[in-house]
């Protein structure tokens, strides 16, 4: 595709929304567009139709491996490995695992899953040998695609135990075979041995397989974070996935000229939908970096790959920002991505406009159950909607903000925000009761996903994210919002805050106060000119927030990462990057407690 080509269809994208603007409303209830157009095809149809459209074109770049394919290669790799998993008695509808770092073989699992029609379970790199026991026995998978180390996660301990149960003969458990990535194991089969199977299995047995599918089948087991109990899985389809990231690529303007640099792990929706599937709509070329997050090797990887865009949480973005880069290095193609899963700081917002040159970046929200993404701002919108907002709600979605009696409220006024539509999960792999308790069917017959987040709209239509419903800070009656005390806190011009975590506390007189803990900028970072630079006191802070916000905003304990009172030395984050705060909260409570 010619340069010119590719901006004249990068500026139709980018002003296509200037055509949508929603009408004027006064109550909190927004409908998606209609472009673009749903489409209606399988993981493994999507793979074929681009691979006809532009077979030679790279598609997948893996630094760390040396991996580089095509679309042909990716669709040969994957397809080989279909036939393989049905010779080993993988069936549609079979649950399939995989616990791995980001890389080549992940992808082609992903799509090989797809071509079978069974339902890939991506299991968090972060789970404990427990947890992963847990996931792998609750959604009953049959096969399991384990690679055993990868970046500063080591799985020996869960492969130790489930090569015992494949061991033994009294074994009744779901799991049926083990299949290592990069690297053998006691004699069980690896990734590369079964490409090479597969490769000798006439296409008429995975023809015949795939026909079976349908786009509306369950393909994808996400686990939810499990910030606050034990994790339920979201079930997806093709046809969710496909179209949310669809819809995505097409907020952010993205062609075929497009080079994501994609960090976020496989294993959750931002890296497989966010990243993976919206490159491969787009016939884009995604580069994973490294196994697991490295900020050096991001920031070498969008340099050599000359990436034009970046995703992240803001988390990865900040700790990106705290290197320094060489003088040679340089990113003049990188344009756009999408910073989520968490609050989003303004000064990290704009640090990633002025130092990354991420001017078309796009903000953004959404939850596993919605496949994932609800809200996302266009690239064409203006900094000052990124920086404020979410965006506007996604082509073929609804949403409404409720108010705790179930009534729509008027623009302008917080509630919890709630989705329709077609990117809405199927629902919780068993169990019924917790599906009910979310997924609620209204008066007219539409199914709502109630996202326990706090949301308001404006008149036009753009959502901005308050807080959590349970994250809410209700001090003597007055609701306070934790990220805003948060976003004022990093702004402290002292700049050695580089991260805050805003909690409520429990209190005798006011019912809750606010509690902050504080991640201090490191000795190396160009925000903290001496180690020997004081903090600010916690007083400075207390005025420090009155001065924009209410007195009772202010917090009234502070805590530091890196102290021996907390006990942590990093800010406690699940595998998507959030904050656990009800973490925080029992560690505030055992130190005011212990004064």
């Amino acid at each position: 595709m010619s340069s010119n080509t590719t901006t004249i269809r990068r500026l139709q994208q980018t002003t296509h929304h200037l055509n949508d603007v929603a009408e004027p409303t006064t109550l909190s209830l927004v409908h998606g567009g209609a472009e673009p157009t749903l489409v209606d095809l399988t993981l493994g149809e999507l793979l074929d139709e681009q691979c006809a459209l532009r077979g030679d074109k790279e598609c997948l770049v893996v630094p760390w491996t040396g991996a580089r394919w095509s679309y042909t290669q990716l669709q040969h790799k994957s397809r080989s490995l279909a036939k393989a998993m049905l010779a080993l008695g993988v069936r549609g509808g079979d649950r399939v695992g995989i616990l791995a770092g980001n890389c080549e073989e992940y992808v082609s699992v992903f799509f090989a899953a797809g071509y079978v029609g069974c339902v890939l379970v991506v299991l968090n790199s972060t789970y404990t040998a427990t947890e992963a026991q847990y996931a792998l026995d609750h959604s009953g998978c049959k096969l399991l695609f384990a690679q055993e180390e990868y970046g500063k996660f080591n799985n020996t301990q869960l492969l130790s135990e489930v090569t015992s149960n494949l061991s033994n003969r009294n074994n009744l458990g779901s799991l049926k075979s083990l299949v290592m990535i990069k690297g053998p194991l006691n004699g069980f089969p690896t990734y590369d041995e079964l490409i090479d199977a597969g490769a000798l299995i006439p296409s008429e047995v995975l023809k015949a397989a795939s026909i079976m599918v349908s786009p509306h089948d369950i393909c994808n087991l996400q686990y939810t974070s499990g910030s606050t109990g034990q994790p339920k899985a979201a079930m997806l389809t093709h046809h969710n996935m496909i179209n949310n990231a669809h819809s995505i690529g097409h907020r952010m303007s993205f062609t075929p000229a497009d080079i994501l640099c994609c960090p976020p792990p496989l294993f959750h929706c931002f890296g497989l939908v966010l990243g993976l599937l919206v490159c491969i709509t787009h016939g884009s070329t995604i580069v994973l970096p490294s196994p697991s997050f490295s900020a050096p090797a991001v920031l070498a990887a969008v340099a050599a790959e000359n990436c034009t865009a970046l995703h992240g949480v803001p988390a990865m973005f900040e700790e990106l920002l705290s290197l320094p880069r060489p003088a040679s290095w340089s990113c003049p193609n990188l344009r756009t991505g999408i910073v989520a899963g968490a609050p989003v700081p303004v000064e990290l917002m704009e640090r990633m406009v002025g130092e990354l040159n991420m001017k078309e970046f796009t903000s953004s929200y959404g939850l596993t159950e919605a496949s994932p993404t609800c809200f996302n701002a266009h690239a064409g919108d203006s900094i000052h909607r990124k920086l404020t907002t979410v965006g506007r709600v996604l082509p073929h979605l609804r949403s409404k903000i409720i108010d705790r009696h179930g009534a729509i409220v008027p623009v302008g006024t917080p509630g919890e925000l709630c989705m329709a539509g077609y990117s809405l999960q199927k629902g919780y792999w068993n169990n019924p009761d917790k599906t009910r308790e979310v997924m609620i069917r209204d008066e007219q017959g539409v199914v709502w996903l109630h996202t326990g987040d706090e949301a308001v709209f404006d008149a036009e239509g753009y959502c901005t994210i308050t807080g959590r419903f349970k994250d809410i800070i209700i001090r003597g009656g007055e609701n306070i919002y934790p990220l805003e005390v948060e976003s004022r806190l990093v702004a402290h011009p002292s700049g050695l805050i580089t991260r805050a975590a805003v909690v409520g506390i429990p209190h005798p007189k006011y019912g809750e106060v606010v509690g902050a803990f504080l991640l201090p900028a490191p000795p190396s970072s160009p925000s903290s000119s001496s180690q020997e630079e004081e903090r600010p006191t916690d007083d400075d802070l207390r005025a420090w927030v009155r001065e924009v916000l209410g007195r009772h905003k202010a917090p009234a304990h502070i805590f530091w990462f890196g102290d021996a009172e907390t006990g942590m030395s990093e800010v406690p984050q699940t595998g998507s990057g959030k904050v656990k705060k009800h973490v925080l909260r029992d560690v505030a409570g055992r130190i005011v407690g212990g004064r």
